[in-house]
This record gives C-alpha cells, sequence and structure tokens, in this order.
C-alpha cells in the first residue's frame, strides 16, 4: 500500500462541495472534528500527496468512497478487506421484489450477517448495529414516509461518531418522482439502477464486493449508476399528483406549473406585493403537510421574476454537525448562500477576524462586502423549517437576533433594503427570545389554514372528479381540509386504487392508504412519553383539553391537533379515531 494518496484532479470540485454536505462549512472545522492539521486537510482538498491514514480518513469524514477518488502514487492491487462478516439490513416494502430475495440469498451465502426489514416497521434498533443499509427504491418505497424517517435516522448515526450504517441505494424500476426530502437526506451518496431481470447478476456482484471489501459507496463509474437527483427532476409529472410529495416539501414538489396547487386568497396576492417591498420580512406557519414551503417557493419563483436572486435553505436537511455552536451554524448559513450564488470563496476572508469581532460580524461583513454589493441585484432568501433552531435554543438566540438586526438596517441603509426574507416555521416561538430581538414579532405575518369545502371541490375537479358537495362532506368528515390528506385521497381514487366509501371505512387500517402517514406520526409520538400522553388525553375528551404550552406547540407542529392557546383537539376525525384505538395500551 502506498505511504501517500492524493485526490484526482477531476474529483477536487465535487469533493470541496461535499463539505458544506456534511457540515464542515470550513477546512478549519473538518480539521478540528477529525484531529489532524488544517494544511493536511488543505492539501487533500488540492490535489496534494498526503499521508495515507489521513487520505482515507479524511474521504469517511466527507462520505467519499477513497479506492475512487484516489491517484495513486504507486501501483496498488491490494485492497482493505474486512476481516469479519458485515451486518447487512435491506429495507423492503410488500410485496418483496425478487431482486431483493436474491441480494438477501447472495449476501447471506457470502457469511455476512443479513436481515430485512419491512418499511412498515417502528423498530428501528437495526439501525444502530448493522454497518451496510441497503435501499431498493421502488415507487412504493419512494412514497412512504417511514423510509423517510429511518433514512434520516441511519444519515443521523452515520453522521455521528458511529459513522454507520453506509447506505447503498438501489432504484427498482422506478417511474414516480421521489421526495424531495429522500434526494436530499441522500445527497451524496451514490445510487444504482435495476432496470429488468438481466441487471440481477451484475449488481448483486458488484453489491457483494463493495461489502467484501468495506467500501463506504457503489461505484460512480458503473454502468447501473445513477444520479437521483435527476430523476425527481426528468421523472416530475404535472398531470398526476404524487402522494409522496406532500406540499411542504422543499423544493416545490408541488410544482410551480402544477395544476394541482390550490390558493388560498388572499395570501399569495399580499404575498407577492409584499416580497417585492424594500427590507421586506415574511413569517409563514402553519403545521406540517399545509403547504408553507408550496408557498415560499412560489414567493420566491415571484421575486425571481422581479430580477431578485433567491436562495431556498431548509433547516431540516442541515446536517447535525452545523448545530454544535453558533460559530459553525453561521458559517454553514453563509457558506450555503454563497455556495448558491457562486460566491463561496470569499467566505474564508470575512471570517479571518471571527475570534476578535465575533460571528454575527462575520455574517454581517460577508453580506456587505459581497452578496449584497453596490452592483448586485436585490436576494431573497426563504428559511425553511427554521423551529429546528428551537431545539439549539443558544444558536436560536444569536441567530434570530441577527437576522431582526440585518431586517432594521434595510431602515438605516440603502444596501440593506435589496435584503427580502421569508421564515418558515411549523409551531409557535417556545424558546425565549427578547421582543425587540426577534423576527418574529415584525413583517408580514402569514397562517396556512386548511382547505374549504369549496377549495377541495375545486382539487377534486381537477383531479377529474365529478364530485357534488356530498362527496366532499364525506371525505372531509374524516380528513377536514388538510391538504396532503385530501390530496392523497384523490391520488388514490383517480387512480382506482379504491372508492371514496372504501376509502373512509379502512381508513384507520392497516389496509387503508393512510397506514404508512399514520404510523409515521405514531413513531414519531413514541420517541417522547409526555407527547404520548399529551395525544391520549386529547383523543379520549371529547372537549378541547388544556394542556402545557410547549406541549400544545409541538403536537400542533406535527399537525396532529387544533389548538387555540392552551386548548387542543383532535385536527380530524382520521387522527381522533387512530390515535385512541392505537394509545389505548401505551
Amino acid at each position: 500500500m502506498p505511504r501517500s494518496l492524493r485526490l484526482r484532479l477531476q474529483y477536487i470540485p465535487a469533493v470541496k462541495s461535499s463539505l458544506l454536505r456534511n457540515g464542515f462549512p470550513s477546512q478549519k472545522i473538518l480539521a478540528e472534528d477529525l484531529g489532524i492539521a488544517q494544511s493536511t486537510v488543505s492539501n487533500f482538498l488540492n490535489g496534494k500527496p498526503v499521508d495515507y491514514a489521513n487520505f482515507i480518513e479524511i474521504c469517511r469524514g466527507l462520505s467519499q468512497e477513497w479506492r475512487d477518488i484516489a491517484d495513486f502514487e504507486e501501483r496498488c492491487e491490494s485492497v482493505e478487506i474486512l476481516s469479519n462478516s458485515a451486518k447487512i439490513a435491506i429495507a423492503h416494502s410488500h410485496p418483496i421484489h425478487s431482486l431483493v430475495q436474491q441480494l438477501h440469498e447472495a449476501l447471506t451465502a457470502a457469511s455476512h450477517e443479513v436481515f430485512l426489514v419491512n418499511n412498515s416497521s417502528k423498530d428501528n434498533s437495526y439501525l444502530k448495529i448493522c454497518d451496510y443499509l441497503l435501499l431498493p427504491i421502488s415507487p412504493e418505497f419512494a412514497a412512504s414516509e417511514m423510509i423517510l424517517e429511518q433514512v434520516k435516522l441511519a444519515k443521523d448515526l452515520h453522521n455521528s461518531i458511529v459513522k454507520k450504517p453506509y447506505i447503498l441505494p438501489i432504484c427498482v424500476e422506478l417511474n414516480t418522482p421521489i421526495s424531495f426530502d429522500l434526494v436530499n437526506y441522500l445527497a451524496g451518496t451514490q445510487a444504482w439502477q435495476w432496470r429488468c431481470v438481466d441487471d440481477s447478476s451484475k449488481l448483486i456482484a458488484e453489491v457483494a464486493i463493495v461489502v467484501k471489501e468495506g467500501r463506504t459507496s457503489l461505484n460512480a463509474d458503473h454502468e447501473l449508476a445513477v444520479n437521483l437527483s435527476q430523476i425527481i427532476n426528468t421523472k416530475h409529472s404535472l398531470i398526476q399528483p404524487i402522494p409522496a410529495a406532500a406540499p411542504e416539501l422543499p423544493g416545490g414538489q408541488v410544482d410551480l406549473a402544477s395544476c394541482f396547487y390550490i390558493d388560498r386568497p388572499p395570501i399569495e396576492s399580499r404575498c407577492y406585493e409584499t416580497i417585492t417591498q424594500p427590507g421586506a420580512l415574511i413569517r409563514i406557519k402553519a403545521p406540517r403537510q399545509m403547504g408553507k414551503t408550496s408557498l415560499m417557493a412560489r414567493i420566491l419563483h415571484h421575486a425571481a421574476r422581479q430580477g431578485s436572486r433567491t436562495v431556498a435553505l431548509s433547516f431540516q436537511l442541515a446536517n447535525r454537525r452545523v448545530f454544535a455552536n453558533s460559530d459553525t451554524f453561521l458559517q454553514w448559513f453563509c457558506a450555503s448562500i454563497g455556495q448558491e450564488l457562486g460566491m463561496l470563496e470569499q467566505l474564508p476572508k470575512c471570517w479571518e477576524l471571527a475570534d476578535l469581532i465575533g460571528s454575527n460580524q462575520c455574517c454581517k461583513a460577508y453580506f456587505e462586502q459581497y452578496l449584497l454589493s453596490e452592483s448586485s441585484p436585490a436576494l431573497t432568501l426563504g428559511l425553511d423549517e427554521s423551529d429546528r433552531l428551537f431545539e439549539s435554543p443558544e444558536i436560536a438566540d444569536d441567530f434570530f437576533g441577527l437576522l431582526r438586526a440585518l431586517h432594521e438596517e434595510a431602515k438605516r441603509r440603502d444596501m440593506w433594503k435589496k435584503f427580502r426574507l421569508v421564515v418558515v416555521h411549523s409551531t409557535e416561538v417556545y424558546i425565549p427570545l427578547d421582543v425587540n430581538k426577534s423576527p418574529f414579532n415584525v413583517g408580514l405575518p402569514v397562517e396556512l389554514a386548511e382547505f374549504n369545502s369549496q377549495q377541495v371541490q375545486e382539487l377534486a375537479a381537477r383531479h377529474g372528479l365529478n364530485w357534488s358537495g356530498i362527496e366532499v362532506e364525506e371525505l372531509m368528515a374524516l380528513v377536514g381540509g388538510h391538504p396532503y390528506l385530501v390530496r392523497l385521497a384523490m391520488y388514490r381514487i383517480v387512480r382506482q386504487d379504491v372508492t371514496l366509501h372504501q376509502l373512509v371505512k379502512s381508513a384507520t387500517k392497516e389496509a387503508g392508504i393512510y397506514s404508512d402517514h399514520l404510523r409515521r406520526h405514531l413513531w414519531n409520538l413514541e420517541k417522547y412519553p409526555e407527547l404520548i400522553q399529551a395525544m391520549r388525553e386529547v383523543v379520549n375528551i371529547s372537549q378541547p383539553v388544556r394542556l402545557s404550552l410547549e406541549l400544545a406547540f409541538k403536537l400542533n407542529s406535527m399537525g396532529l391537533v387544533k389548538q387555540e392557546g392552551n386548548y387542543c383537539s383532535a385536527r380530524c376525525n382520521l387522527y381522533e379515531e387512530y390515535f385512541r384505538d392505537r394509545l389505548e395500551s401505551k
């Protein structure tokens, strides 16, 4: 094995871009995390030779397969072989695909410990012990909310000290779009595709080699390699609604040109008018899957048509490392914007004095010197899932205070009039923020309500359903005007998977169309005993229940309850019936 390795020149841009994705907004932070010299990281990223062990360690930190990107200085035929059998989990949906069965048999025959995991399973303990997670992404798999939660957990584990499991995605006869969240959680993870039975033998053989050699990913140069982001772009349909593409999914899964987006007047027109104003700030609040991100995407699109540059950031998709402290978070924040605008190279210079003037001032300087320079057009920034910061009160206090300060700058300086902001969150602010330093009490507040009966009927018509008020009332009696639940029902009815009568009758059962959605909610509730108890009280009492403000906010942000002050009731009969039954024995 060579004593030193260097990064192949053609991979330098891609590897540099992986820093942000893996939660490292600077080379310094990566070096500190790995416990190696910053000069070594710099040499690595610039294609200079570094010690063999350091090369592999940096690759692991950046989720890169070192064998694929190394330019060996001397010929080396040996490979690193796992000394023990690997633990491999294969996720699947029903019915089990023949490829899954063949992978299971082949890997078991190679003395690996292999276990099949149904996408409806709430048991995620296997993720904490497995070396690899094989994800055969079928159309059913791509639409599963439970799978999305498990992939998210796998990524969190991989980004922790454990560094496992390695995720190996395989697209299996995938002819439907993948949810934007799933694509983002798998960003930087090489996927392969299985097109027909002729691909089975070569795919299984290659997967076996990956596991045998202890590789961290599938080979990007293989004939079966595929880019997941291209699938979401090339296969997105504006004709059929997509059950996995909930209205809130970042990136506009309810496409800007889609006929399935329902306006909620006068919200859209007010937002479009406001965002063109100097120093504008719009705050969008609604529970999960109510259409917040779809609205944000349309606001940004309108701003772009008026000549503004636009950047959308989702804090939910940010690597957990960026929440280590305010300095790391603000570097990530600036770097993410800079990368989108092609101004990332200027950031290190602005951060040189961070120890002296503080990260907030460095962030402001970066905006003033580069992002909002005199010659640049307006910048409209959309911040999605902002309430994730509530989990880190110190960071939230610094960051939201900074946003308020930057917004106030527009009243004093023309430069900052070009800065417009859209902040999206699911719940009320339940952490203490100085009223004079909070962005949540200024600007245009927008709270998205459920669809009314006229809007549900309009959506039905756009699906080609000739419904009268009777059918609309029957569906709304079950799910209210919840945008995602209404749309999913219409999608399945249009596909003739189920009739409205059958849908209502089986709604809370495992065979019902909402089973995956309901299991995800139950799975999330079970992580927090206090939420389980609160939800049990809500569904077992016929009138609104008084809860602590924080519990009420959290249940409302999940979309499970309707909230008026401290009082909560189940958001719809579907949730009330399902959770009354499931929480009875918990």
